[in-house]
């Protein structure tokens, strides 16, 4: 199976081919797997090399000539670094733009803290009007990216990973979807999340829900489902910042008595390379850890 970032590569190449407003930018960082599309595209596909401010400027101006941008490299050099070119160049212009990240919060452990985004999401929140997506296989991230390429002037960002689900699920529309029944409490699995929440809250009597799109956050599938559950007891687990999202859901719920837990990557930074599997335990978000949070969590 290709990976998340390589499907992105082929499938947006295609995307250039059968739309004329699309375009490229890069940082250097995916450029061979532009290659081919630079070529038959060189006025769309631009590399600005090592310069991730430029890159997030570049886009916004191909923006306000019309073009639907798409810009690509690690989350920390395309939400962090460049942030306020993101604030300025796409939100105060008023234009629109996909922003594709990899790496992830440790998707590539050997390239060290400065290669790891955890906090990119809560970042993007801080500003408005972004959907924010988060496939969960390479499957899904082409759908979300040709609706996101597809998707007027709307700004998109897509955080593609290395970690995957072994099966797609569907993510035709914004809505969570229910992968499992039960009547305890809900737990809300974020993208590369849902295998190990699923085999976490084996034989627990939770519903899982299964999230793609978390900006903007799916309320009303949140509230409809801890409104059938016995208890209003809501887990979110996300691949990013441990609490990025329970904000939301406390405003989804704010009319009625509940509980939100909310688990992902912790605030200390782990300063040993290791795996991404090591990461996963040490941040309590493999299926042990994640089976210890919630039981405890539900039995309180």
């Amino acid at each position: 199976m290709d990976t998340m970032r390589e499907r992105f590569a082929s499938v947006t190449s295609r995307l250039l081919d059968e739309d004329p407003r699309l375009a490229v930018v890069l940082a250097e960082i995916g450029r061979d797997g532009f290659a081919d599309a630079a070529r038959r595209h060189p006025h769309r596909v631009v590399n600005v090399g090592i310069r991730e401010q430029l890159l997030v400027g570049v886009g916004g101006g191909l923006a306000l000539t019309g073009l639907r941008p798409i810009l690509h490299t690690f989350a920390s050099f395309l939400v962090e670094r460049p942030f306020e070119q993101v604030k300025l160049d796409f939100g105060h212009q008023g234009v629109g733009g996909v922003l594709v990240s990899a790496g992830g919060s440790y998707d590539w452990p050997s390239g060290g803290f400065t290669h790891m985004a955890p906090g990119d999401i809560a970042l993007l929140d801080t500003l408005d009007g972004w959907t924010v997506q988060v496939p969960g296989h390479p499957d899904e991230a082409e759908a979300l990216l040709r609706q996101a390429a597809a998707a007027g002037d709307d700004k998109v960002y897509v955080r593609l990973s290395m970690q995957t689900n072994a099966a797609p699920r569907p993510v035709d529309d914004a809505r969570f979807h229910a992968v499992r029944q039960g009547h305890r409490g809900v737990v809300v699995a974020v993208g590369p999340m849902l295998d190990a929440v699923l085999a976490a809250t084996e034989g627990l009597a939770v519903t899982v829900l299964y999230a793609t799109t978390v900006r903007p956050f799916d309320a009303a599938t949140l509230r409809a489902t801890v409104g059938a559950a016995d208890a209003a007891d809501v887990v979110i687990v996300e691949p990013c910042l441990a609490g990025t999202s329970t904000r939301f859901a406390n405003e989804a719920l704010q009319d009625r008595p509940h509980r939100v837990l909310g688990l992902g990557v912790g605030h200390r930074e782990l300063r040993r390379y290791g795996r991404i599997d090591e990461h996963l335990a040490a941040h309590g978000l493999d299926p042990r850890g994640l089976r210890e949070h919630i039981t405890e969590f539900l039995a309180q």
